[in-house]
C-alpha cells in the first residue's frame, strides 16, 4: 500500500502530565491569542518574549493589557520568564496545552515523500540498514536526534544457513517465520570449509526451526557444549559466532539506533543551552530507559509527544521527544521511531515527518 493513500496530516496523541494545567476553554479569547504568539515566537526564535514585541507585532492590545495577560498566564503555570527583567516563555505544560489544543499541523511536502520513499525502498530486504536510513532521514529533515528502537524479534525461526563470502568472512542468514531476513557478518581465520558451513546450517536448523531466538538460546548454547567435540571446531565456532552476532531478541541485545546529534548543537550558543545538550547527550546514552520509552509508543495508534519533565529521562534535559510505532501490513506493531531535541522543535514540521517515515518503514518491513 502506498503510504501517500493516507496523506491526512496526523494528530498528536495526548501524553499526561504529571502535574496538568489548565485547559483551553479555561482561557478567554485574549489570554487564549497572547499565548499562542508567544509560544509561535518562541517556537521560531527560542527567546523570551516581551509585550513591545507582541505589540508592535499586530496584537490590538497595549502593552500594560498584554502584560497583564501574560502576568495571568504565568501565574497558570503556562509561561515562566527565565530571569526577572526577562520576557516569557513557555513552560514545559504550556507547551503541552498548545500542541494538544493550538497546535496547526502540517503535512510532508512531495519531494519529502519521494525523497523518504525512494531511500527506505532503495534497501529492499536489509531491514537493518533501512532502520538505520530512516534515523538519518529524520535526523536531516528534522534537524534533531533521529532513533529507531529495532524490533522484538518473536517470530519463530525458519531457516538459518552460512554462506562464504571470501576468505574470511561469512554471512549469516536466518529467515524469519513472518518473512523477515536478518543478515550478519561474522569474521573467521582462513581455512572455512564448505562441509563446515553446511554442519553449522544444519545444527542451527535442526535446533531453531519453529523457536523464537529468545526460546531457543539457553537450549543452543547447552546443546553446543554437549556436541563440541562431535563438531567440527570451525563448525561450532560459524554457530558461536552466529548466535553471538544475533543475539537473543531480548530488550537488552536490542538495538537503539542514534542519528544526528550533531544536529543538537546548532542552536546552542548560550552557556545554557550547552549545558542542556551536553545533559540531553547524557540521556541518549541511558540506552535502557529510551528503549522503554520507546515501547510505550508501541501501544499507541499515531504520533505521541513527550515534553521535558513528562518522562524522568528528559526531566533535566528539557527535551522533547515526537515517535511514532512502524508496523506491518497487519497491524503488528514492531518497533518505535523518533526525533529528540529541544522542548522548542518544530511540532508542526515533525510530527507529520515522523508519521510519514513510520509509515513508509512499515511498508519496507512488511515487504
Amino acid at each position: 500500500m502506498d503510504a501517500r493513500q493516507d496523506a491526512s496530516p496526523p494528530k498528536p496523541v495526548n501524553t499526561p502530565l504529571f502535574a496538568r494545567g489548565p485547559s483551553l476553554p479555561e482561557l478567554d479569547e485574549r489570554a487564549r491569542e497572547v499565548f499562542r504568539r508567544i509560544v509561535e515566537s518562541y517556537l521560531d526564535t527560542g527567546e523570551p518574549v516581551g509585550s513591545r514585541t507582541l505589540s508592535k507585532g499586530g496584537l490590538p492590545l497595549s502593552p500594560a493589557s498584554i502584560r497583564n495577560t501574560m502576568q495571568d498566564l504565568t501565574q497558570l503555570g503556562l509561561l515562566g520568564a527565565p530571569h526577572v527583567s526577562a520576557g516569557r516563555l513557555p513552560t514545559h505544560a504550556g507547551l503541552r496545552l498548545f500542541v494538544d489544543g493550538l497546535l496547526e499541523v502540517g503535512d510532508v511536502g512531495e519531494d519529502e515523500r519521494r525523497t523518504i520513499e525512494a531511500r527506505l525502498h532503495a534497501h529492499g530486504r536489509n531491514y537493518e540498514d533501512a532502520l538505520n536510513e530512516a534515523s538519518v532521514i529524520l535526523s536531516g529533515l528534522a534537524r534533531g536526534a533521529g532513533v529507531v528502537v529495532t524490533p522484538i524479534r518473536d517470530a519463530g525461526v525458519k531457516h538459518v544457513e552460512f554462506v562464504a563470502l571470501g576468505v574470511e568472512r561469512t554471512l549469516a542468514v536466518m529467515v524469519f517465520a513472518d518473512g523477515t531476513v536478518e543478515n550478519r557478518l561474522i569474521r573467521l581465520p582462513a581455512g572455512v570449509t564448505p562441509s563446515a558451513l553446511t554442519e553449522a546450517s544444519n545444527f542451527l536448523n535442526a535446533r531453531l526451526r519453529g523457536r523464537t531466538l529468545n526460546e531457543a538460546k539457553a537450549d543452543l548454547r547447552a546443546d553446543l557444549d554437549r556436541a563440541r567435540q562431535e563438531l567440527d571446531e570451525t563448525a561450532a565456532r560459524l554457530v558461536e559466532g552466529g548466535l553471538a552476532a544475533w543475539g537473543g531478541g531480548e530488550a537488552e541485545d536490542r538495538a537503539l539506533i542514534v542519528r544526528g546529534r550533531a544536529n543538537l548543537l546548532d542552536d546552542a550558543g548560550q552557556v545554557e543551552d550547552l549545558e542542556r545538550v551536553r545533559s540531553l547527550f547524557e540521556d541518549l546514552e541511558q540506552k535502557e530507559q529510551l528503549i522503554g520509552l520507546l515501547d510505550g509508543v508501541r501501544d499507541g495508534q499515531g504520533v505521541r509527544i513527550f515534553i521535558g519533565a513528562e518522562t524522568r529521562l528528559f526531566s533535566l534535559s528539557g527535551s522533547a521527544v515526537i515517535a511514532a510505532p512502524y508496523m506491518t501490513g497487519q497491524q503488528r506493531v514492531l518497533g518505535a521511531i523518533g526525533v529528540i531535541g529541544p522542548a522548542r522543535l518544530n511540532y508542526a514540521r515533525i510530527i507529520p515527518l515522523v508519521d510519514y517515515t513510520a509509515r513508509v518503514l512499515g511498508q519496507v518491513m512488511n515487504a
